[in-house]
Parts: C-alpha cells; sequence; structure tokens
C-alpha cells in the first residue's frame, strides 16, 4: 500500500535541501515525505526538524512510494540496488541526483522504472539552485509538469539533453566556488579601502545577488545591462578595463571549461 507521495533514498545534505524546499513551498506536506538513512543521528534530525517519516533502509521507502529520489554517493549506488537488493515499484518515477551516474546506468539498476537525471548545485539549501536535467524519455506530459514543479520548489530547473549534463556540472554546479571567490576577492579590495571585514562581504555578496536578479528579471543581456552601469570616462569603465586586461573574463570561461572536461572523464 502506497503511503508517501514521494521518498528520498539518502538524508545528506543535497536531500535535505530539496526536502526543505518542498515543504516550505507547499509542493508535498511532512506527511507526504518518506526518506531513509543508516544513522541513526541523521533518522533523528530529520524526523525532528522536518518530521518526515524516517527509516533505515531504501527497500522501506521504495515499498510506500511510487516517486523515489536517490540521493546518495555515486559508489552506494550498487550497495542499495545490488547488494540490499532494492527494487523500485513498476512505473515509477526516480529522480537521481548521483553525480556522475547517467540515465542508461541508472536504468539498469531500476530497470522498470521511469528515469530523471539531476544536477543541482548546492544552493539549494536557500532555495535559489540552478540545476539541469533529462529523462529516458518515457514519462508523461503530467508526470514531466510534476518533476519540474519538485525541482523548481528550489530553484531554476532547466531541461537538457543527456549530452549537455556534464556541461551543467560546470556552468551551474561546481560555479558557484567560482563565484565565492570572486565575492572573497571583491571583499579583500573593499577591506583594502577602509571596509571592514564583514561589511565589504555583504555588500559583494548583496551586488552579486542584485546582478543576478537584473539578467533574470529583466531579460536583458548582461553586456547591455553591463553597458548602463558605464558612464563615459567614469570609474565602472575603468574597472572593466581593468578586469578585462587582467583577463577576467578568460579566467570564468577557463574555469568552466576544465570542470566540464572533468565532469566529462569521470562519466566515462
Amino acid at each position: 500500500m502506497e503511503e508517501h507521495s514521494i521518498g528520498f533514498i539518502g538524508a545528506g545534505k543535497m536531500a535535505e535541501a530539496l526536502i526543505a524546499g518542498l515543504i516550505a513551498k507547499d509542493v508535498f506536506s511532512k506527511d507526504e515525505i518518506i526518506a531513509c538513512a543508516p544513522s541513526e543521528s541523521t533518522r533523528k534530525h530529520m524526523s525532528e526538524t522536518y518530521g518526515i517519516k524516517m527509516c533505515q533502509t531504501a527497500a522501506e521507502v521504495t515499498a510506500e512510494t511510487s516517486m523515489v529520489v536517490v540521493a546518495v554517493k555515486p559508489k552506494q549506488v550498487p550497495a542499495v540496488f545490488v547488494d540490499e537488493g532494492t527494487v523500485t515499484k513498476r512505473g515509477s518515477i526516480v529522480l537521481s541526483v548521483v553525480a556522475g551516474l547517467t540515465v542508461e546506468k541508472m536504468k539498469s539498476y531500476v530497470p522498470d522504472s521511469k528515469v530523471v537525471r539531476v544536477m543541482p548545485n548546492h544552493c539549494v539549501t536557500v532555495l535559489e539552485g540552478a540545476m539541469g536535467y533529462t529523462t529516458d524519455g518515457s514519462l508523461t506530459p503530467a508526470e514531466m509538469t510534476e518533476v519540474r514543479s519538485i525541482l523548481e520548489a528550489v530553484g531554476l530547473a532547466v531541461e537538457v539533453s543527456e549530452d549537455q549534463m556534464d556541461a551543467i556540472t560546470g556552468l551551474s554546479g561546481s560555479s558557484p566556488a567560482f563565484l565565492y571567490m570572486v565575492i572573497d576577492a571583491m571583499a579583500d579590495a573593499g577591506v583594502l579601502n577602509g571596509i571592514p571585514r564583514k561589511d565589504a562581504i555583504r555588500l559583494a555578496a548583496q551586488s552579486m545577488l542584485g546582478s543576478a536578479k537584473m539578467v533574470l528579471e529583466t531579460g536583458r543581456h548582461p553586456d547591455q545591462l553591463k553597458d548602463e552601469v558605464c558612464s563615459p570616462a567614469g570609474t565602472t569603465i575603468e574597472g572593466v578595463r581593468t578586469a578585462e586586461d587582467m583577463g577576467l573574463r578568460s579566467a570564468m570561461i577557463a574555469a568552466v571549461d576544465a570542470t566540464i572536461a572533468k565532469s566529462r572523464s569521470m562519466t566515462k
């Protein structure tokens, strides 16, 4: 008998962020969610924090739902589905957030299920994630709508082809690390010029947040927005010239491209 609308195999940081987002956005109530974790302390934390049902094994999760999120480390997948013999219900939807695991490989563990591969970033923790997702092509339009509502509860979700998932890893999965470096460097410049560290970090972070919202909410090209800030012979264009001279644009392209190349080698 099915008792829950969605279940999580794994209750680590990514799963917890998704669960928090789903409850916060009223996509599912706490009573509709079930998750498992081998650690008693994790089970206690999740049940006390979110009020969801926690169990010890993946089989307990798959027995009670037809919507399963697989959120374990890549090396743990064979243990869950081969060693433990976990079986999903026929026709169930399996959302995999396992890094580097292709749709085809996930499908080999759950042949009777419909598979969605998702590459989120850790900004889902604050409901501002950016993620790409791809499917095995078997979901109905209604099921695709439900999947999108789940993912969009924690940020921006864009459907891509399977061969673009490694690019998603670099563009949105890993890029927060590079952007944190930019925020830190900007804060250093503020400190260098007399602004207290705490204030400098907050100002730099808010400037990045505001800039991102300007791009997303106005729909204008970043270059157009940049030009609007640059007055003739002003302070900003001087900074832009210096950033270009120092290779900021090339450095960011190279960082994302290197991450994509690494992801492709790991997937193979």
